[in-house]
């Protein structure tokens, strides 16, 4: 094949730069005389390979080419990015095509940038192709840099300066460097919210997560501006007004004024009320294959009652989870309200449609890449070729996220083509980390600085099954724990636990009755399910415990010591009754946990008693932001065949977890100065929960007011301790009951648990030990 060369042959030249198209010498100007191409030859690339070129350009050897033509080819390769020049050459009947290659990204370097995570920007600059060896646009460049800027400024960074350089390297390559100077982030000076009549500002206010300074704003940083925040503020207001009956309100204006230094924001917003609507009437129309009382039931809102949408969407979601629940997997509820704008009323209708039943054919697990399908698959009540129900798909997405395995559970329901009555059902599960090793240092009041470590894996090999190690060093001892536990030992769900313990505890490091305790064993336990939300736990347990008293030890123990030794075995035998409806076992704001707990030494151990004790948990939301709890326990134990009960089984009262304001295990009945515990315990609490002001929406942290009130007892003595008995009064005298009120504070920390409280006792009597601040940190034991 003959070549050409631009001095050996007349050309005839198109090409496109930024914004051109030219014409060359020796040609008629602007156009190609058509002719069939030869032969096409590229020119000009050094890090593009041919065949990319070629795949765009639309000529093909063998084609006629015309100037119509020869133009969509500049423009075809021009709209790839590739290059910044291309021209279009006819040598006789040979195409060249002669590019000029825009520079390769060699590096992307960024500094100053606090505000956004590294793995923001570098997801912004890969989402736009600013990477490593991709094609640099400085254009995109530019849109980078002024999308960066006006972030900054959305986020309260009014003093923000983004600056780009780039870099010209060999090989038509180059560097960019991005440089932040961020500066102060803009505090906000003053909320004010203008045409408010029905409800005051300060609790309009209290909407925003954003605001003038207050005493948590040095955690928070609430009073630093964002705009995110001020919209999410702004829909809450509006959410507000429209569940409270104001369907005309509007947020007429916002203004965000920053002050000339750039430092400081002063927001207004202007909102207009409209009139109150009240609701004349509610109707159910549509196909109700449910009967037409069931479905009344579901209904939140009444005539008469204040117009609330909340109130609205939880009647739709209601009646679509009734119909869901009988295999409805499609029904929709849809609201129509007639508005009359005289009577500021509104008849409201739900036009029920629920679709046709539909059945599961298939449940499709993805994303379980440790964890193996059974472990997924044996949580799921929902079966293939069933009847779709949506509250047991609900329970079975409960169920997996009691597991602690997962992240996030997404279902998702795919039609079966050809088959308008089945459904598959997707699970696509994000998992979490299972495994884990720890040390860590603590510290809390009663046993002062903490050493924990530990070493555990909750889905051991992928199996479900938990394996965990677990050593605690503090002013009461050490602790030493191995567990395992297989929570389907059988495919029915019955679970399997084994546990093997050893502490030693120092008493004398408390304001408690000292003794020094060593204590080890091994615990076996079944867990059966009964129903939903209900599991009974059955264990068989054996213990040593071995007793050491020190000179201030009580008579009560001095006496029990000589009597049956300093050496006691027990084999004990348990069942725990349980009830859990939580929707959280850490921060619950919804549902009750109740326990039954029975247990016993036997035979042909040296001990003999018996124990009993009862918790009760009860969580309510009163707002979107507020729960409250009640919750309370009962327990006692006694000596069998004419044994007493062991002191170091007996109850205690008092700290951070039981009664704060008061010191830990100080409660009770003293004997020589000494409190010593008790048979019977008392405790009763009530709590409203909330979050820490500007993180409503981290789930670590929480705050409460608390009123609480207990008691141990069941010991007797006179005034200097040498005579005692245990009583058999079962409830105890309501006069010695101690009360204590305060707030408490719970952070989930990545060191443990983080608990404080600042208690005052409200009934304090001559010789009680209070303590109104208390904390912990780390793990106790």
């Amino acid at each position: 094949m003959k070549k050409f060369s631009l001095s050996s042959a007349p050309l005839i030249f198109l090409s496109a730069g930024v914004a051109c198209v030219t014409a060359a010498w020796a040609a008629p100007a602007w156009a190609f005389t058509p002719f069939t191409v030869r032969n096409i030859e590229i020119r000009g690339l050094e890090h593009i390979a041919p065949g990319t070129v070629y795949n765009y350009l639309p000529i093909h050897i063998g084609e006629q080419v015309d100037d119509q033509k020869a133009q969509q080819a500049i423009k075809d390769l021009y709209s790839t990015g590739f290059f910044k020049d291309v021209t279009i050459a006819r040598s006789d009947n040979n195409l060249l095509v002669i590019v000029q290659e825009r520079p390769i990204i060699s590096s992307i370097k960024m500094t100053g940038i606090k505000a956004f995570s590294k793995s923001e920007v570098n997801g912004t600059l890969k989402g736009v192709g600013l990477v490593d060896r991709h094609i640099f646009n400085h254009s995109i460049l530019d849109q980078v840099i002024h999308g960066l800027q006006e972030q900054y400024e959305g986020m309260g960074y009014y003093n923000a300066r983004i600056h780009a350089r780039v870099e010209k390297l060999p090989r038509n390559r180059v560097a960019i460097h991005i440089d932040a100077k961020e500066g102060e982030q803009a505090t906000i000076k003053q909320v004010t919210i203008v045409g408010n009549h029905a409800f005051s500002e300060s609790r309009l206010r209290g909407l925003f997560s954003i605001g003038a300074p207050d005493a948590f704003s040095f955690f928070t940083k609430n009073d630093r501006y964002s705009r995110e925040k001020l919209m999410k503020g702004l829909e809450k207001l509006h959410n507000f007004y429209l569940d409270r009956g104001y369907l005309n309100f509007d947020v007429e204006s916002t203004q965000v004024q920053v002050t000339p230094d750039r430092r400081f924001v002063y927001i207004t917003v202007n909102v207009h009320e409209g009139n109150l609507y009240h609701i004349q009437s509610v109707g159910l129309t549509g196909n109700l294959i449910v009967p037409r009382p069931e479905l009344e039931k579901l209904v939140e809102i009444k005539p008469g009652e204040v117009f609330s949408r909340a109130k609205i969407n939880d009647t739709n979601s209601a009646i679509a989870d009734k119909l869901g629940n009988l295999g409805y997997a499609f029904a929709n509820t849809t609201p129509v309200p007639k508005v009359n704008e005289k009577t500021h009323e509104v008849a409201l209708n739900f036009e029920v449609d629920p679709g046709r039943k539909v059945y599961i054919r298939r449940i499709e697990i993805t994303g379980n890449d440790k964890s193996r399908d059974y472990v997924v698959r044996r949580q799921f009540r929902q079966m293939e070729g069933a009847l779709y129900d949506g509250s047991l798909i609900r329970r079975s997405k409960m169920r997996l996220q009691q597991t602690g395995f997962y992240d996030k559970i997404e279902t998702k329901t795919v039609p079966v083509p050809g088959h308008p009555d089945q459904l598959d059902l997707d699970v696509h599960v994000h998992e979490r980390p299972t495994g884990s090793f720890s040390i860590g240092v603590g510290y809390s009041n009663a046993q002062g600085v903490l050493f924990n470590g530990s070493i555990s894996q909750n889905n051991f090999m992928g199996t479900g099954n938990a394996l965990s190690f677990s050593a605690n060093v503090g002013g009461l001892g050490t602790a030493y724990n191995l567990s395992f536990t297989d929570p389907y030992f059988t495919p029915d769900g019955i679970s399997l636990g084994v546990n093997l313990y050893r502490n030693d505890t120092n008493l004398s490091t408390l304001m408690v009755a000292p003794y020094q305790e060593i204590d080890y064993g091994a615990t076996v336990t079944l867990g059966i399910p009964v129903m939903q939300y209900v599991y009974d736990y059955m264990s068989l347990g054996f213990s040593n415990t071995n007793i050491n008293l020190t000179s201030g030890s009580p008579q009560i123990y001095t006496d029990y010591v000589n009597r049956f030794g300093n050496t006691a075995t027990a084999v004990t035998v348990g069942n725990d009754l349980t009830y859990d409806s939580r929707n959280s076992p850490i921060f619950p704001t919804k549902g009750v946990y109740g326990t039954l707990s029975l247990r016993a030494a036997v035979p042909p151990a040296k001990l003999r008693w018996y124990k009993a004790e009862v918790k009760g948990e009860y969580y309510h939301p009163i707002t979107s932001w507020l729960t409250g709890g009640l919750s309370g326990r009962y327990g006692f134990i006694n000596g069998y065949g004419g044994l007493s009960v062991p002191f170091f089984n007996n109850f205690y009262l008092g700290g951070p977890t039981t009664l704060p304001g008061y010191q830990t295990y100080a409660l009770g009945p003293q004997i020589g100065g000494y409190p010593v515990g008790g048979t019977r315990e008392l405790l009763f609490n009530a709590n409203l929960y909330f979050p820490l002001p500007g993180l409503a929406d981290n789930n670590n942290f929480r705050m409460s007011v608390f009123l609480a009130s207990g008691w141990v007892y069941g010991v007797n003595s006179n005034t200097n301790g040498s005579i005692y008995n245990y009583s058999n009064n079962y409830f105890p005298n309501l006069s010695e009951m101690r009360t204590t009120a305060g707030v408490g504070f719970m952070w989930i920390s990545p060191m443990g648990p983080l608990r404080l409280s600042l208690a005052v006792p409200l009934d304090k009597k001559p010789g009680d030990l209070t303590q109104p601040l208390q904390f912990t940190v780390g793990n106790n034991f």
